[in-house]
């Protein structure tokens, strides 16, 4: 077959067409309402802007401290001890964070520490007064440091696993220590892998929209995120959203071309030997360290999820699962999420059987369809969700289509936003086919349809299936495109819950947030579980 008319080829370009077509949108209207109000958009530059844009840096510094730092002294006591008993349960606790939609652990957090929360009188006595609640700066950084610890503490072990036994041999056979082993052997692969780590965390806090609007507490607690959805739904000055957009876009780009240099440094060597054997004799005092390093940071991932639980149950779940209104908001959440995790799937496979076709091609020219195609994942992860809402937002809101186009562009922005997750499940196995059958398939002819089915299927099935959950869970959890579009008529369940929790009714809050959470924790157990049958 020609590799003009290449199918897999024609499908990434229509992957790739779409993406730019959604952000590119987005920019179009970005740039219509600046230069139809260029001096509202000069005029956001102002002492609020200068606040918001230090607010946004700092308290994504402070979070990325506050996470990385702990996270590399759990990890080591982790590696430390291999095999102690509920090791992978905690490990698999640590997932969970990243399954939660954020306005769930956002709630949990205040079931636990807000005024009227679990710890509310022990904290009021502590500080010989009435518990103000955790709101502001505080608020976002406990939040912070619940999802991001266990992620940094995942990725300094995987560095840590890809040690070579030999080291761990060497070093048992000089007898070294803890602070030499540390110094020596443990230290230097997680220095190796620290820029990317820290990257990745200040990345995810300074994009971080649901966290900060749900706990920010008020203009001295806002970031660039929050007041663009601010001028839009609440303030209706475009110009000035403009101006908070392209602002938020510049400092994720500075953030991800940063991040990009670091990448080098952060890579550990995955084809070096691993043992789970350290070879390492460990006392009673390190021990005990330890041990009281992983049970603390047991408890602050494990407390808010439990909060989430005992106050979920607590709230009136009989009347909210019949609520008309909840049926309707659990309905249109499911169908959305059904309908993005199908669109996000389908970009990623076009992508990367585009990049396996084009790879396949000697012919001159085709390197840039192929690097395109290799690397358009990548493209979304320069505009958050909000950004691209806000453009859209701007450049509907003169049309009557502006809130009838909400399933729309909840679908498209989350399918999109997905669609790396999505990518990481399915091209490994889909390249891994490729090399063994596309020579043959070429030989007999078997192309198009007929391959898709017989030859590709049966191998990408399962990494779609763990592609699609992990989609799925997160377009459910999603409140960043809603938050701008959603009304009365489409109400997502992260909506509602919003909505409810802004008219105090906490109680109502509290049991959407556990239906919530465990509607997406049962998908991301479906992605894992599809993942290990991959695997096995």
């Amino acid at each position: 077959m020609s590799g003009s008319r290449d199918p897999r080829i024609l499908a990434g370009i229509l992957a790739l067409a779409a993406i730019a077509l959604l952000i590119g949108g987005a920019f179009a209207g970005l740039l219509a309402e600046g230069l139809r109000d260029v001096g509202g958009a000069a005029a956001a530059f102002d002492s609020y802007l200068g606040r918001t844009v230090r607010f946004t840096l700092c308290q994504a510094a402070l979070s990325t401290a506050l996470s990385v730092v702990p996270a590399i002294f759990v990890a080591r006591a982790l590696s430390r001890h291999p095999a102690f008993p509920g090791r992978a349960f905690i490990l698999r606790l640590f997932a969970l964070p990243l399954a939660l939609p954020a306005i769930v652990a956002a709630l949990g957090i205040l079931a636990l520490l807000g005024r009227a929360g679990i710890l509310a009188a022990p904290l009021s006595t502590l500080v010989g007064g009435d518990w103000p609640g955790i709101y502001g700066l505080s608020g976002i950084l406990v939040a912070h440091f619940f999802f991001n610890l266990p992620l940094a503490a995942r990725l300094f072990l995987e560095a840590l696993d890809t040690l070579p036994a030999d080291q761990w041999r060497l070093a048992s056979q000089l007898g070294m220590g803890p602070a030499a082993s540390f110094r020596l052997i443990e230290w230097p692969a997680m220095r190796a892998a620290l820029p990317g780590v820290a990257g990745l965390v200040f990345m995810l806090c300074i994009t971080s929209f649901t966290i900060v609007l749900t706990l920010g507490g008020g203009p001295a607690a806002t970031t660039l995120e929050v007041a663009i959805y601010q001028a839009l739904r609440f303030d209706f000055d475009p110009a000035r959203a403009v101006t908070f957009t392209v602002l938020q876009i510049a400092l994720t780009a500075i953030v991800l071309a940063v991040l990009a240099r670091l990448g080098a440094n952060a890579a550990i060597d995955a084809s070096l030997p691993v043992s789970s054997r350290k070879f390492v004799t460990i006392g009673r005092t390190e021990t005990a360290f330890n041990a009281a390093l992983v049970v603390l940071a047991l408890l602050f991932v494990a407390a808010p999820m439990a909060a989430t639980l005992i106050a979920g149950l607590a709230a009136d779940l009989g009347r909210l699962a019949t609520d008309p209104t909840v049926r309707r908001a659990t309905a249109t959440s499911i169908v959305l999420a059904v309908l993005s995790a199908v669109l996000s799937v389908s970009i990623a496979l076009s992508l990367a059987a585009a990049r396996q076709a084009l790879a396949r091609r000697h012919a001159k020219g085709a390197g840039f369809l192929e690097s395109a195609a290799g690397t358009g994942a990548g493209f979304v992860l320069v505009v958050p969700p909000v950004v691209i809402g806000a453009g859209w937002f701007v450049l509907l809101r003169h049309t009557e289509f502006l809130f009838a186009a909400a399933p729309v562009m909840v679908v498209a922005v989350n399918a999109v936003m997905a669609m790396p997750f999505a990518i990481r499940a399915i091209r490994p196995a889909y390249d891994a086919a490729a090399e063994r059958n596309d020579r043959l398939c070429a030989q007999l002819g078997i192309g198009g349809w007929n391959r898709a089915r017989l030859i590709d299927w049966p191998v990408v099935r399962r990494p779609i299936a763990t592609g699609f959950a992990f989609a799925m869970a997160l377009s459910l959890g999603d409140l960043g495109v809603i938050a701008l579009f959603g009304s009365d008529s489409v109400q997502t369940l992260p909506y509602l819950l919003l909505a409810r929790l802004g008219s105090y009714r906490t109680d109502d809050a509290a049991g959407l947030a556990l239906m919530l959470g465990l509607l997406c924790l049962v998908l991301v157990f479906l992605a894992d579980w599809f993942g290990k049958e991959r695997a096995a």
